[in-house]
């Protein structure tokens, strides 16, 4: 019985690695639930070796580290050839750190030689994703921590050996030898890289490589962060928030298409929220719960999933009926919208009575799909109330709101709106345009670039584009980050290399609320925003039907010349280029699968 067990563990493991997840069926699904009920990891190990050699201490102390930057193989062997030594004394304790080349999500497998001591050899390890953060210490001042995954401990290497260790988010390791008079012999040091084993079904390309490395790195971040469940933070946050998936989820369907990540983050966020309870404690995150299950069912059309969601949906749209006052106004006194709005009061109110709005026409959608046709009235009467009160709150918005590039502002203009409740052009050359990047956020900045996308100005968003996201770019990144700041790049050393004196380092000495210093998250899925807009608003994919059954598409080139790419429906990939001609005007090749419907303007 117990080889026959093994046996179908096996099967369902091997199923899993080789279904592609196309989202042309939903077998996957069923493999996928059994490998959830036996505890199987839907994940995949890859090893990397170091691509550079950063640092070391006491080097004189260490000979031949170069041969850890070889391909390895994770096995221990007796003829101890292509080794790295080192050698402590009592006072002087040799350290090195690696550069992996790019953000990772997994731990580090550490391969040792055969010392004339057999004795066991302590170490300590420190991943980092930045440089600076792994020369760092966990002192309480500069916002280093081993919340949610320990990145800085000690451990012991076995002699002639493998040993396995960590579960973080970084691209930065450093290694010390801490016994006194020790010799350690390192074959090899290899990242385990940990996650899902998908194919990019969504790409992306154009004239601009700068805008097509964006594009690449958004779907890198939300990828490192599709575990076991939909993370924020492969770092820190490695925790299913609900606000915060929206733009996650967004990217997952134009690059990934259909995966179970998403139901199931979902799902567990409304089981271990039973009402009247807030998802994630916040007012706002249930709400985003709502426009997610509409934006969901939209680009895969799951209707046996939707209507497993009815008795929570029906439940929480009730709920939040009785938070709209009889004047249109929303009642809950405020809410979370991103952390650079905290201080501001004026666009957090805004912003809620606009997720409110939003909520509602979500919910009116939803429910008329269910049959809930008393209820889809309601919460349609609601909006339309909420419309009628939409001036006096705009009114009230621009009165007391801040200037245009102050934290909140433009993501209170941007969210109002992307309701209906404020006319997008006055909100785009008011305040979204002012000044650029400037104001914008990681998190919201999405939703900016929705607005302005709304307001036809594309050739401004994509400079927005270009510069914030670009901006971390240029500082070294491979993900995006928990937030950033424009501002933040005068006289800043790039996070790929020791911080010179008489310059800032742009990862611990910025950041605030609960980001401050080394705390700070370099791999935040809440950031990939442009990779969804690209393609929807460049390449002009739109779903006007759910399951993708129709889909417009209009691109917006902006000052590209051309720009190709695809899109993945539950029904097949959609396949297009858009190129401009001489006169100007923009030529288009669409490769449609059947079952789809394609609207051109």
């Amino acid at each position: 019985m117990k080889i026959v067990t093994n046996i179908a563990i096996l099967s369902v493991a091997l199923a899993s690695l080789m279904c592609v997840g196309c989202g042309e069926c939903r077998k996957c699904d069923g493999v996928q639930q059994e490998a959830d009920a036996r505890q199987i990891d839907s994940r995949v190990r890859e090893y990397l070796s170091p691509v550079k050699i950063l640092w070391t201490q006491n080097q004189e102390l260490i000979s031949n580290a170069d041969v850890l930057l070889r391909e390895g193989n994770g096995q221990a062997d007796l003829t101890n050839s292509h080794i790295c030594v080192m050698k402590s004394t009592e006072k002087e304790h040799p350290a090195i750190l690696f550069d992996f080349g790019r953000e990772l999500h997994g731990g580090l497998q550490i391969v040792t030689g055969q010392p004339a001591s057999h004795t066991p050899v302590r170490i300590r390890v420190r991943f980092g994703e930045s440089a600076s953060e792994a020369m760092c210490e966990i002192d309480g001042v500069n916002g280093a921590t081993n919340d949610h995954a320990v990145r800085d401990f000690e451990t012991t290497l076995p002699w002639l050996g493998v040993k396995e260790v960590g579960n973080s988010g970084y691209r930065f390791v450093r290694i010390d030898l801490l016994d006194d008079n020790a010799e350690l012999h390192l074959k090899e040091v290899r990242a385990i890289s940990v996650m899902r084993d998908i194919p990019y079904r969504g790409s992306f390309a154009c004239n601009d490589e700068r805008l097509n490395k964006i594009w690449q790195t958004g779907a890198h971040t939300v990828h490192l962060n599709m575990q076991e469940y939909l993370w924020d933070g492969i770092k820190r946050d490695r925790l299913v928030w609900m606000g915060d998936l929206h733009p996650e989820i967004t990217t997952v369907s134009y690059v990934f298409g259909y995966n179970d990540v998403v139901p199931k983050s979902l799902d567990l966020a409304r089981d271990i929220t039973p009402l009247p309870n807030w998802m994630s404690g916040m007012y706002t995150y249930s709400i985003w719960w709502v426009i997610v299950q509409r934006d969901w069912f939209y680009f895969h059309g799951d209707e046996e999933y939707l209507a497993q969601q009815r008795e929570y949906l029906t439940g929480l749209l009730e709920i939040l009926l009785t938070k709209v006052d009889e004047n249109g106004f929303e009642t809950s006194g405020g809410g979370f919208l991103d952390w650079p709005s905290k201080a501001n009061q004026p666009a957090m109110r805004a912003g809620t009575q606009a997720l409110m709005m939003m909520a509602m026409q979500a919910g009116s959608d939803m429910c008329e799909r269910l049959g809930e046709v008393e209820l889809a009235k309601r919460c349609a009467e609601c909006y339309n109330k909420m419309v009628a009160a939409a001036p006096a709150v705009c009114e009230q918005y621009f009165k007391q709101a801040q200037e245009p590039t102050a934290p909140g502002s433009k993501q209170g203009a941007s969210l109002l709106a992307l309701a209906g409740a404020l006319d997008a052009k006055k909100a785009n050359d008011e305040v979204l345009q002012v000044e650029g990047a400037r104001g914008f956020s990681t998190f919201y900045g999405y939703y900016m670039l929705q607005a302005m996308a709304k307001a036809g100005n594309y050739e401004g968003a994509m400079q927005v584009i270009r510069d914030f996201w670009g901006g971390m770019l240029d500082m070294g990144a491979t993900s995006f980050w928990e937030d950033f700041n424009i501002d933040w790049l005068e006289n800043a050393a790039p996070i790929d290399a020791l911080v010179p004196e008489g310059k800032k380092d742009i990862h611990g000495d910025f950041g605030a609320y609960c980001y401050k210093g080394f705390r700070h998250s370099l791999c935040h899925g809440w950031a990939s925003g442009p990779t969804s807009w690209l393609s929807q608003h460049v390449l002009g994919f739109e779903v006007v039907e759910p399951g993708c059954k129709v889909v417009k598409i209009v691109p917006h080139l902006g000052d590209l010349e051309w720009a190709e790419g695809s899109f993945p429906t539950p029904m097949g990939d959609i396949k297009v280029s858009h190129k401009r001609g001489v006169d100007g005007k923009v030529v288009s090749k669409i490769d449609a699968p059947r079952g789809v419907k394609i609207i051109r303007e």
